[in-house]
């Protein structure tokens, strides 16, 4: 039986600010649980919240990146649920009226692109966070994340499989890293989404929907999401109905399980907050940010394609994050405009492979853009063939050689590209190996191959292949 998925997702960005969202205290990571909470943060009485300017401003920058409608004029609510960590008993949040509606992001699986529509961006703040380990059978709780200020992004459901999910949220990671109002690291909680998944036959109206909590992985995401599909499916064809709730996903199992019946919005008695004045954003504050903003991902897209010839999938893969596009950007200005392509392809290449490899990031890459810059010179005009090219990218990554020509003359690594050099060496070749000569002869392209591997050998690798092939055939065939 066929089956249509449905998905939308909720992501809750931690933004880039010096303070909680309502107090002065701090938000730095790490630090000694319940030292960052103030009388704010746990509403002790005759204390008043302060909304922090930084977090518009975030919210307004991400409203913009996405072509969302800022509205003029939002309200702050108080979202009343009852919960350990939770020592208000209330969240503040936004609920009829957001900082940010509509917009959308641009995605690519594969080799295909869709477009995800938001419904939302509003801001609020973050809960206090329950421990349940070392604590032999009790369960701790920390509030230094108490008031932490949080961007909740809400998408239509406009997604139907765990891989659309997935590139949704590497683009959205993407964009709010790039413009700086988020740090991005799902480790430390500061980038985590909520899956709501349901399933349905073709035409028919939605599924009941269930929201998988708390998934700070973009491989946890994946996994969760197609256990979900799978339960879900096997629930409705034996004949149980899928009842709403909040589910967690356990990595170590690798499935879903329920963790409370889903709530709706009324469940929460949502009402304006008495202490917040409503939040007003005038059209000049709006234009101020928006001339603040960096070039975004996708008009960064589409400029490399028309400025340098490159195709949607290399420009995609370039701006994947903002560092590596800033290192395309060094690297093309040093290497020349002609030969984007080719510092293209050794990022995407040699480079990409070797930072996943040590499980570095570009930003930390101990090439330097205009390192690369210089082996691509170097290729592109025929000095270094692409072994010895390979040879001179270890040995800059190693720290060798502070450039590709200082260490190209120190090694004696240039390419061999005279004829009157390489014409010997062939006929070396040609002299011992008559058996490969008579089987290319006779037709046998392998022949040929394992003649010119010969002749390279013979050059110690410096002979440029393109001019060994021609000289060979041409020798060969008279």
């Amino acid at each position: 039986m066929t089956w249509e998925v449905v998905i939308g997702l909720e992501t809750h960005a931690q933004l880039r600010t010096q303070s909680k969202i309502f107090s002065g205290a701090a938000i730095a990571f790490g630090a000694e649980p319940n030292r960052q909470a103030c009388g704010v943060d746990i509403a002790l009485p005759g204390v008043l919240p302060v909304l922090n300017r930084e977090a518009v401003v975030c919210a307004i920058k991400f409203g913009l990146a996405v072509g969302a409608s800022i509205a003029p004029r939002s309200i702050f609510a108080r979202k009343n649920y009852f919960y350990p960590d939770l020592p208000k008993g209330y969240q503040i949040s936004q609920f009829e009226i957001p900082v940010a509606s509509g917009g959308g992001l641009t995605i690519r699986v594969g080799e295909r692109e869709k477009y995800v529509h938001l419904t939302r961006a509003h801001l609020e703040e973050d809960a206090g966070k329950s421990l349940h380990e070392d604590f032999h059978g009790k369960t701790g709780i920390d509030l230094n994340r108490a008031g932490t200020p949080l961007l909740e992004i809400v998408t239509e459901p406009d997604m139907c499989s765990s891989a659309e999910a997935v590139a949704y949220a590497k683009a959205l990671h993407a964009l709010v890293t790039w413009i700086g109002i988020c740090d991005g690291n799902m480790q430390e909680g500061s980038f985590r989404c909520d899956a709501n998944v349901s399933v349905r036959k073709p035409g028919n109206p939605l599924g009941t929907r269930r929201e998988i909590k708390n998934l700070n992985s973009f491989r946890f995401l994946q996994q969760a999401i197609d256990y979900e599909i799978q339960w879900q499916i096997n629930e409705i064809e034996e004949g149980r109905p899928i009842r709403q709730a909040t589910v967690l996903f356990d990595p170590d199992t690798g499935a879903t399980r329920a963790m409370r019946s889903k709530e709706d919005a009324h469940d929460y008695r949502y009402f304006p907050d008495p202490d917040l004045l409503p939040l007003e954003i005038k059209a000049d504050w709006i234009d101020e940010i928006k001339a603040d903003l960096p070039e975004l991902p996708q008009a960064m897209q589409g400029r490399l394609q028309a400025q340098y010839g490159l195709s949607p999938y290399d420009a995609a893969m370039l701006t994947a994050a903002r560092a590596v596009g800033d290192y395309f950007q060094q690297a093309v200005s040093a290497a020349g405009a002609e030969n984007a392509k080719l510092v293209a392809n050794w990022m995407q290449g040699e480079l990409s492979a070797r930072l996943n490899r040590e499980e570095r990031d570009i930003a930390a890459s101990p090439l330097s853009a205009l390192q690369l810059a210089g082996l691509v010179r170097r290729v592109a005009d025929g000095t270094l063939s692409s072994k010895l090219a390979k040879e001179v990218f270890e040995a800059l990554w190693n720290g060798e050689g502070q450039d590709a020509d200082t260490l190209i003359e120190a090694r004696g690594l240039k390419q061999v590209s005279d004829a009157s050099a390489i014409e010997p060496i062939i006929d070396a070749v040609l002299a011992a190996n008559p058996k490969s000569v008579e089987e290319f002869r006779a037709g046998k392209e392998k022949a040929f191959n394992a003649l010119v591997g010969q002749v390279m050998k013979g050059s110690k690798g410096k002979a440029n292949p393109q001019q060994v092939n021609d000289l060979l055939r041409k020798r060969l065939e008279g």
